[in-house]
């Protein structure tokens, strides 16, 4: 089964990434960013409540693509499969992982930070990763330097983005997207501000495609 494209039209140029300390609070917000305009979101598995989280927004908000980030394991992406991630990602990667996120059936992104994990990542036929810690790894320059010698290489930087520094990454032909934290504040999700949240989302959204036309589809699966 080989997983479809993650960076794919339809365009969702920022990609949520969340911690959710409490699981009953992961489908309020999912509703909010889907009403927001971002119909997809990166649950980090940094909590207890990380797979439960992921399970009831699989179940209960449909119009959401959910997935799971701080996948560093292959049990791990195991389990959220189980729950329902329909998507991985990883900060960085090594070969049992990768096996393991490549046997998922579902899109993965493995991290990467150097052109050097870039080449061996291409080498291995992964061309859609995520640059993490974007910005202290060198941030959009860092990108534009790599889509001259690697142009196969497709991106989603995640890690210090912001609503401001957003637009210099996605203006660049190798980014599909960016993944973002600060449209879900812990703050507000303490709060339960739903209307925080759908109205970052609103601005979010707005901030449009990439050149190249694509970023996380609310449509990818497994073929």
């Amino acid at each position: 089964m080989t997983p479809e494209p993650l960076l794919a039209v339809p365009a969702v140029p920022v990609l949520p990434v969340v911690v959710v300390e409490d699981a009953a609070d992961a489908v309020p917000l999912a509703r909010a960013l889907v009403a927001g305009g971002l119909r997809a979101v990166e649950v980090t598995l940094r909590t207890p409540a990380a797979l439960d989280a992921i399970r009831a927004v699989a179940a209960e908000v449909p119009r959401c693509l959910v997935g799971a980030g701080t996948v560093v394991s292959a049990r791990a992406a195991a389990d959220a499969v189980a729950a329902g991630a329909r998507f991985l990602v990883s900060p960085g990667w090594t070969g049992g992982l990768l096996d393991a996120m490549e046997a998922s059936g579902v899109p993965y992104l493995p991290g990467v930070s150097t052109a050097s994990e870039v080449m061996a990542l291409l080498e291995r036929g992964v061309r859609e990763m995520k640059f993490f810690p974007a910005g202290a790894a060198g941030g959009a320059a860092y990108l534009a330097a790599l889509a001259g010698p690697l142009p196969q290489a497709r991106f989603c930087p995640t890690g210090g983005v912001s609503a401001v520094s957003a637009r210099e990454y996605l203006a660049l032909p190798n980014v599909g997207c960016v993944g973002g934290t600060w449209v879900a504040p812990p703050a507000a999700l303490a709060a339960g501000d739903w209307r925080r949240v759908e109205s970052l989302a609103r601005e979010a959204a707005a901030l449009g495609g990439p050149p190249g036309g694509a970023a996380v589809s609310a449509g990818a699966t497994c073929r």
